[in-house]
């Protein structure tokens, strides 16, 4: 999580971030959050995991402002590897 708090901070204004997390109780997300993230807010949501059809976190789900799913994937990225997908996603949707 902190690759993904230091990028979205360099795409502030160009990228929407939300961390939701999932299968934990909100004292322990809470305090995870604290250390993990500045600049990304963040929620608890155990459905949101159920609508992606995702079991297992990491998972992250690049979204158009038009609500299409433009990119989805399991597991963490570097931070080259995640603002290269952002790259893309901006290259076809700004």
């Amino acid at each position: 999580m902190p690759v993904v708090d230091d990028v979205a901070g360099r795409y502030q204004g160009q990228v929407d971030f939300l961390a939701v997390a999932g299968r934990s109780d909100l004292s322990q997300t809470a305090e995870q959050a604290d250390k993990l993230l500045e600049t990304v807010p963040w929620g608890l949501d155990d459905s949101i995991w159920e609508l992606f059809g995702d079991p297992y976190q990491p998972y992250t789900v690049l979204i158009t402002a038009d609500g299409k799913v433009f990119d989805a994937w399991f597991g963490a990225l570097d931070e080259a590897e995640l603002s290269n997908r952002i790259d893309s996603l901006l290259s076809v949707h700004s």
